[in-house]
């Protein structure tokens, strides 16, 4: 099963739960999409398939490359894109999107205003404020929300694998006095730290919390406050990185892939 499998299958078994439904979205969001074309790709312009139906007019795709080609019995022309891209080029076009059609039990129907409702969601970018900590403590939440936020966050640290060392959840004092959580990523490069409190902020959202709350800041391992952090917070898993065998692609050979020439929809 994939990500997106899961939390659909969550989803279902608890149809009245806005976390559960909301993490759907999220692993969408984030999931790399196999998108049906009309056409093989012609430079960086894309042209998906749409269906229409009773419903509407939808563009199909595919969780794996696999249920893709089952879906269509044979080679078709497709985009692999992540999804919170492939729902931003739809929006204001009317057009829903069809997930893993016929080809597994995580079938679904977006229509458009939900694909506007997840562009609007991701668009929102972290605050950025400086503090001086002065006390750090477990974190004060009830077993109730961490169950809501773990899952959450876990989605999100799956993919810092070789990007961070280590994050920890915990309780922090300003010197202002205001108290508050703070989530403390251990060993990330600064270059994607803009990305990664932005993914975490996206992980609140996406955690059914109403009015939540989290100060995300960055450690080296050696910093003072990285060590009391890990002795008395919660430690979150961050998957030790998976080598994989290099294979060389020539520019432009796959749609979205040359980071100057972003994949236009038409």
């Amino acid at each position: 099963m994939t990500p997106y499998d899961r939390a659909h299958a969550a989803m279902e078994a608890e149809p009245e739960n806005e976390a559960k439904r909301l993490a759907v979205f999220d692993r969408l969001a984030d999931a790399e999409l196999f998108l049906l074309l009309e056409e093989e790709p012609e430079d960086e312009n894309i042209k998906p398939q749409v269906f229409s139906t009773e419903e509407g007019e939808f563009v199909l795709v595919f969780d794996t490359e696999d249920r893709l080609g089952e879906f269509a019995d044979g080679p078709q022309p497709y985009a692999a894109l992540p999804g919170r891209v492939i729902a931003q080029h739809l929006v204001g076009e009317n057009i829903g999107l069809g997930v893993n059609l016929g080809v597994a039990d995580s079938a679904m129907l977006l229509p458009p205003e939900a694909l506007d409702w997840l562009t609007e969601t991701l668009a929102h970018t972290p605050l950025e404020a400086q503090g001086r900590p002065v006390e750090f403590t477990a974190p004060g939440l009830s077993p109730a929300v961490i169950a809501l936020l773990l899952p959450a966050f876990e989605a999100k640290l799956d993919q810092l694998a070789g990007i961070a060392q280590a994050a920890v959840l915990g309780g922090v004092t300003y010197e202002d006095g205001h108290r508050g959580h703070v989530l403390a990523v251990i060993g990330a490069h600064e270059h994607f730290r803009a990305g990664i409190a932005k993914a975490m902020g996206e992980a609140l959202t996406f955690s059914g919390l109403d009015a939540g709350e989290l100060d995300v800041t960055f450690l080296e391992p050696e910093d003072k406050a990285a060590q009391l952090l890990l002795d008395k917070g919660l430690v979150l898993h961050v998957p030790e990185p998976v080598e994989e065998e290099v294979q060389e692609l020539r520019p432009g050979s796959a749609p979205g892939m040359d980071p100057s020439k972003p994949p236009k929809l038409r």
